[in-house]
């Protein structure tokens, strides 16, 4: 535990004229208060709020704060009283104290109708004075770093409060560094083993390239002394869950991540910031897209830095942000930057927010809403990972960031769902699979007679509406299916030698975690799953040693024995990839991949989409995929990636390069592979390679029917 002399010398290092008497008396009375009581760890409790004021120290807060955070428990879990703390530390300690024992004995994370009042309760608190969430966040932070004393239930509900609720509330106070720590202990303890293995990679991505911080940190101070610009770099890996995010978010594997590193470049003045910003640009290349200038636009918590994000050593991809010195300590204070200490004084920050103006803006309808509208509102303005977007009557909507208007539907009411057609977004009619952003006006256009279509699956994100869509499907011919699936299922049974009897489907129904056997007949049918699936299951042996090359003439189902069909250029899809055929007068069927823009012009046009398949079983290497490398221009290398490619049994069909500069070459590659399983396996030996500086899948919407 932290001697009272040691936390009266952290405060003492910003603020020399701080009442160390106060602190003194407050120690030792909380100290008394709480004598006897343990931790759940087996420390004498008193270690938790002394903890907590240390934390504090950290963002150089006034002396009333810190002396809370030693009380803050004294009038929740001892005979303290309200009375007491005002008559020995004064009426601004008492009431400080007094929010925080409030704010605890909220339950944040109750039922929905509850959780709405006790938020605006905690914006009332918050609107009286702000420190009171600033001591609040603090405690949450130290209980989290010791949370593995706590039984395994309790560490969960903590940990997801704290994701829920805490972490966003420290974010939109501007405080980016606990929101990152208070969310990372919440991962570790919500999903250890994801973090465990992004820790692993990060370990043996350091074993692999070494201390890539430094090498880059060095790289930009060089340039800022070759201009003559005095500035602080300092780098850092990014925290496990900020990388497991955005892998979610962007559906990556971790060695696709490219801008896992994020670096900061601290100046004098506003001049500076963009002397720095020329001088980055000019030595690397920008990624377009990536670039804002939080200095010219603030946002409202007081936050001001450019960030920019650039090709940086070997291709890699880094964050860097570029603030004065001044704007550094809001953007680790946030609004709490209003009550730090400078040698003394409070400190006079031009870009610390007013705190009563910030939650002014939060909570100026306080009075206006009813509790849920309330919390929609609250939760708007908290949560960046989620979007919330309003009905043509005006009532919100909330789903997970990436939702398309298909789940908004389904969001309201299935019935709305199945039989949506079409939709529009702030009065303008868009495909049903574009992604939602926060605050957008959503209309959904039904028509009685519309089902869902089994490409619906691959348009929404939701578990809801993917469940009613599949059920919707089992459920419109099911008699259909079943029959369906009665001679897919035989035909695979025979083809290895068995017969589809119902205990074989029942006992393949139960392996698989459904109804009955006509369950899993229907689903066979319907194409949710291929019947040699099923056989995989009960026969695996005789699976693998029988598996059928697919006609690579004929390798899609869906299609009339008359039709004609062709893969489109723009997208290239491949077996594997979920699939709609889009018909032609006179040219038959052109494939095209679920997600290819160019579907879009196709919307209203729904009579001439075919839902497709690609046939089960083993396919030739036929189907042409274009790759774009950037690669080093050194000899030898283009020798090496060609090499690379053949050793993963593909074959180069063509090759042109796009670009030439004097150290990288940029290229296309169109690549003969089997499916989209043979393509991330190049893709990823080509990635493992030193001189590709990037790789991804060229998709040329140019090249349309």
């Amino acid at each position: 535990m932290i001697d009272v002399e040691d936390l009266i010398a952290l405060v003492r290092n910003y603020n020399p004229r701080c009442n160390a008497d106060l602190i003194r008396r407050a120690y030792a009375y909380g100290f008394k208060m709480h004598e006897g009581q343990m931790r759940k760890s087996g420390e004498p409790y008193f270690t938790h709020p002394v903890a907590v004021a240390a934390i504090l120290t950290e963002q150089r807060l006034d002396d009333a704060t810190i002396v809370t955070a030693l009380l803050h428990d004294t009038i929740e879990d001892t005979r303290s009283t309200y009375a007491d703390l005002s008559s020995m530390f004064g009426e601004e300690v008492a009431e400080l104290v007094d929010g925080v024992t409030k704010l605890t004995n909220l339950q944040l994370s109750s039922t929905e109708s509850q959780q709405a009042e006790n938020f605006r309760k905690l914006f009332m608190a918050m609107s009286r004075d702000l420190r009171v969430i600033l001591v609040k966040l603090a405690d949450r932070l130290h209980n989290m770093r010791t949370i593995k004393s706590m039984s395994a239930e309790k560490q969960a509900q903590k940990a997801r409060e704290t994701m829920e609720i805490f972490a966003p509330l420290a974010g939109r106070m501007g405080m980016q560094w606990m929101r990152e720590e208070l969310e990372d202990l919440s991962f570790k303890v919500l999903n250890p083993e994801a973090r465990n293995s992004i820790m692993r990679r990060f370990l043996t991505l350091q074993r692999e390239t070494g201390d890539v911080v430094h090498q880059i940190s060095h790289d930009i101070t060089h340039e800022l002394e070759k201009a003559r610009i005095e500035a602080d770099v300092f780098g850092r890996a990014k925290k496990p869950y900020s990388i497991w995010r955005k892998m979610q978010e962007k559906d990556l594997a971790f060695s696709r991540l490219s801008d896992i590193y994020g670096f900061r470049v601290i100046c004098s003045s506003v001049a500076d910031c963009y002397r720095i910003l020329g001088v980055i640009h000019q030595r690397w290349r920008a990624v377009p897209g990536r670039f804002k200038d939080y200095i010219s636009q603030p946002k409202n918590n007081g936050y001001r830095s450019i960030h920019t994000t650039v090709s940086g050593r070997d291709g890699k991809r880094v964050e860097v942000q570029i603030r004065t010195r001044e704007m550094h300590e809001v953007a680790e204070a946030g609004v709490a930057a209003h009550w730090s200490y400078r040698e003394g004084v409070r400190a006079q920050n031009p870009f610390a927010v007013d705190p009563a103006k910030w939650i002014a803006g939060l909570t100026e309808r306080l009075d206006e809403e009813d509790h849920d509208e309330f919390l929609e509102h609250v939760k708007l303005e908290m949560y960046s990972d989620q979007v919330f977007c309003f009905t043509p009557k005006g009532d919100v909507i909330q789903m997970p960031r990436g939702a398309t208007p298909l789940d908004f539907a389904y969001a309201i009411h299935t019935r709305i769902g199945n039989s949506c057609v079409s939709a529009k977004i702030d009065g303008i009619r868009v495909p049903l699979w574009t992604r939602l952003k926060n605050g957008q006006s959503v209309e959904i256009i039904t028509a009685e007679g519309q089902r869902p279509q089994s490409s619906w699956i691959d348009i929404v994100t939701t578990g809801r509406a993917k469940a009613a869509i599949r059920r919707s499907l089992r459920e419109e011919d099911r008699g259909r299916f079943v029959k369906l699936g009665q001679e897919l299922a035989r035909a695979a049974f025979e083809n290895v030698g068995k017969k589809a009897t119902d205990k074989a489907l029942r006992t393949a129904a139960k392996m698989l975690g459904l109804a009955d056997e006509a369950d899993l007949l229907a689903r066979l049918g319907s194409a949710e799953m291929p019947a040699r699936r099923v056989v995989e299951i009960l026969y695996p042996e005789l699976a693998q040693a029988t598996a059928e090359e697919v006609d690579s003439g004929r390798p899609v189902a869906g299609l009339t024995a008359d039709q004609e069909f062709r893969r489109a250029q723009c997208c290239q899809p491949v077996p594997g990839e979920r699939i709609v055929g889009i018909t032609y007068r006179g040219q038959g069927v052109v494939v095209h991949a679920i997600d290819c823009p160019a579907l879009e012009e196709f919307e209203d046009q729904t009579s001439r989409w075919v839902d497709l398949h690609w046939h089960s079983g083993r396919h030739k290497p036929v189907f042409t995929i274009s790759l774009d490398l950037t690669i080093s221009n050194d000899a030898g290398v283009l020798g090496r990636i060609c090499t690379l490619i053949g050793e993963q049994k593909a074959n180069i069909s063509d090759l042109r390069f796009t670009d030439r500069k004097p150290d990288f070459y940029r290229l296309i590659v169109d690549v003969d592979l089997r499916d989209v399983e043979h393509l991330h396996m190049v893709m990823t030996a080509l990635e493992a390679e030193t001189d590709v500086a990037q790789i991804s899948r060229h998709r040329d919407l140019t090249r349309r029917p």
